[in-house]
């Protein structure tokens, strides 16, 4: 080694003490040192209460600037309900920055949770103010996929001006919905789609009359399906109906 490798040696050595040791000095001084002034929160939230975040807070921005413990701050925030992501950084030379993306729930997961686009499930304190959410229940880990299969059963039935409110996958992979109507489809596991579409091109021949009666619908039959129907309605006189249907035909 030549004399001027030597001495860039031994200067970046120095540094480095000299580094180690500073920071140790800073880490005493505490928060008596550089201390937190300033807390900033970035969002827009709808949910979220700025004073629960305080709360977390409490204790951990009492520290200075760099005692403090972003990893723990950022978990803290991460961990309550309606937090998405989370990103905290420390921003020179009093104050600490928390920018936080909040959920946003699509639907309800059974009846106790919530989950968002991606699949993510999220249990907030109150569920009274989504009751408008449609309900998915299935195995757990098909979150994202159950989400695409409801979003293509919802189109399918907007577009005979119905709406999906319950989407359930039983462990045999069998499929059941509800509408809005309270009606509810049982479309099984072989073909679900296609069981459906064959409800949706004859429904009109039962009459909306007749349609507002029905409680259950199976389609677990290769070419047609069985009606059950509300508790309190009159049975109904098929022969009559057919012959309407026929005279409406002619």
């Amino acid at each position: 080694m030549n004399s001027t490798t030597v001495k860039l040696f031994i200067g970046i050595t120095f540094l480095i003490i000299f580094s180690i040791i500073g920071w140790q000095e800073v880490m005493k001084q505490g928060a008596n040192w550089l201390p937190i002034k300033y807390v900033r929160i970035e969002g827009t939230f709808q949910y979220i209460e700025k004073n629960k975040i305080k709360q977390v807070l409490k204790g951990q921005v009492n520290n200075g600037l760099y005692n403090a413990n972003i990893k723990n701050i950022q978990q803290s925030v991460a961990d309550l309900p309606w937090v998405n992501s989370v990103k905290v950084k420390r921003v020179w030379p009093d104050a600490i920055e928390i920018k936080i993306t909040e959920q946003v729930p699509i639907a309800k997961w059974y009846s106790t949770e919530l989950v968002n686009k991606n699949g993510d499930i999220f249990k907030p304190d109150n569920l009274n103010n989504f009751e408008h959410l449609p309900m998915i229940a299935g195995n757990t880990g098909n979150e994202k996929k159950l989400l695409e299969t409801m979003a293509d059963l919802t189109i399918d039935l907007k577009e005979h001006n119905m709406k999906l409110t319950e989407f359930q996958v039983s462990n045999r992979r069998a499929w059941t919905i509800k509408i809005q109507n309270g009606m509810e489809l049982i479309l099984g596991r072989n073909e679900p789609f296609k069981n459906l579409q064959r409800f949706l091109k004859t429904r009109h021949l039962l009459g909306k009359e007749q349609l507002a009666k029905i409680k259950v619908v199976d389609l677990r039959y290769p070419n047609g399906y069985a009606l059950a129907w509300k508790s309190t309605e009159e049975k109904i006189d098929w022969k009559l109906l057919a012959d309407k249907n026929q005279h409406i035909a002619e």
